[in-house]
């Protein structure tokens, strides 16, 4: 049986994805800051396989051993997908409350490479990380400098990463624009009902975390639909 990490998997992508990876041959190990959520999530999730569930925020480095502990010797699957946006709506750099942008940098570019380092021993040649990132890495959208230059700096983490560890898949994935609470928070007030809903992007994360692609930067629905054309 193989074991997969997951973080933020109450809701949206994360869910998403442990929905399509929940099954009697794989355990997950699941987290989310909202207890109450994250066990409903737990609840469904456990009719399909063995699930894990612990409340906790991934900035804690108490609750990042534990997830580590849970899975046991052998992690096959890490995806950092637990990340805030910071505040809403988003302020310009220029009036950016440091603090704010501290924690921002602590749950996206920290804690995920925190969890990396404790996973790496538990981890075979093969197996794969994925980190969830954004168009917002890459892109100089106005509003986005806090949560777009946290994504920028895990990216080229992922990046080092797959040359020091060439035996492991690092896999980087911008999933797009999806219909989430947290990108509702990105737009307060606008109706985002045109974006498609998270369950979009899962089959191309699936055909990256079943395949061979090498490690590198990928957009999920692209590779969906490379795969199935």
């Amino acid at each position: 049986m193989s074991t997969a990490i997951i973080t933020g998997a109450s809701r949206g992508l994360g869910l998403a994805l442990a929905r399509a990876l929940a099954g009697p041959d794989r355990r997950l190990i699941i987290d989310a800051r909202g207890a109450a959520e994250l066990e409903r999530a737990a609840r469904e999730l456990g009719r399909q396989g063995d699930v894990v569930a612990l409340a906790g925020d991934v900035a804690d480095p108490a609750h990042r051993r534990a997830l580590v502990a849970a899975a046991g010797d052998r992690v096959d699957l890490l995806v950092n997908n637990a990340s805030v946006l910071g505040p809403s709506p988003q302020p310009s750099l220029a009036g950016y409350p440091l603090d704010e942008l501290q924690r921002v940098m602590r749950v996206n570019v920290l804690a995920p490479l925190a969890l990396i380092q404790l996973a790496l021993p538990r981890m075979a040649p093969g197996a794969a990380i994925v980190n969830v990132t954004s168009d917002a890495a890459v892109e100089p959208y106005p509003g986005w400098g806090g949560y777009g230059s946290a994504k920028a700096a895990l990216e080229q983490l992922g990046a080092v990463l797959a040359a020091e560890h060439p035996q492991l898949r690092i896999l980087t994935v911008d999933p797009g624009d999806m219909r989430t609470r947290m990108h509702q928070e990105a737009f307060p007030g606008e109706d985002i009902s045109d974006r498609p809903p998270p369950e979009a992007s899962v089959p191309g994360l699936l055909a990256l975390i079943g395949g061979t692609q090498p490690s590198g930067r990928y957009v999920a629905r692209d590779v969906a639909v490379t795969v199935t054309a």
